[in-house]
């Protein structure tokens, strides 16, 4: 039996969901983001769930992964695809199926759902360990490529 359980986070993870994000920022782009702005930016997931959810991992009770899934609608689908955003995994428990948990997980959700079309993700261009996971999971690159203009 997996000694991890997937939860659908509630309010009161959003400031580990928000320190989860600050991390990831800082160790695969050596970005730093504000706490402050980062803990806005999570709770209006929850003041908005129209948009999207966090989807947690735990160890008992500690948080050891988060993943932001959002809503993209398609009209070329005539449905939502899943948008997997934010993946953090804290470094103790890298490389043991964590990731593979989670997406397993929200695949079977998309599957069984008439209003779910597929799952996405993007990827930082530079982190070869994330992008031969995907792989190994079955994903593919597709033909598309991502630009974007931000302020």
């Amino acid at each position: 039996m997996n000694k991890y359980n997937i939860i659908v986070a509630d309010e009161r993870y959003v400031e580990t969901i928000a320190q989860f994000q600050v991390d990831m920022a800082w160790e695969t782009e050596s970005y730093k983001l504000d706490f402050s702005t980062v803990k806005r930016g999570v709770q209006h997931i929850f003041d908005n769930q129209n948009i999207g959810r966090y989807v947690l991992v735990m160890d008992g009770d500690k948080c050891v992964a988060s993943m932001l899934n959002l809503y993209e609608w398609s009209d070329w689908r005539c449905g939502n695809v899943l948008w997997i955003h934010s993946l953090y995994v804290i470094e103790g428990y890298r490389r043991k199926g964590i990731f593979r948990m989670m997406y397993e997980h929200v695949k079977k959700e998309v599957d069984a759902s008439a209003d779910l079309m597929g799952l996405r993700l993007y990827v930082e261009k530079d982190n070869k360990r994330a992008q031969d996971t995907y792989k190994a999971m079955g994903m593919t690159k597709e033909h598309y490529d991502m630009y974007e203009w931000l302020k």
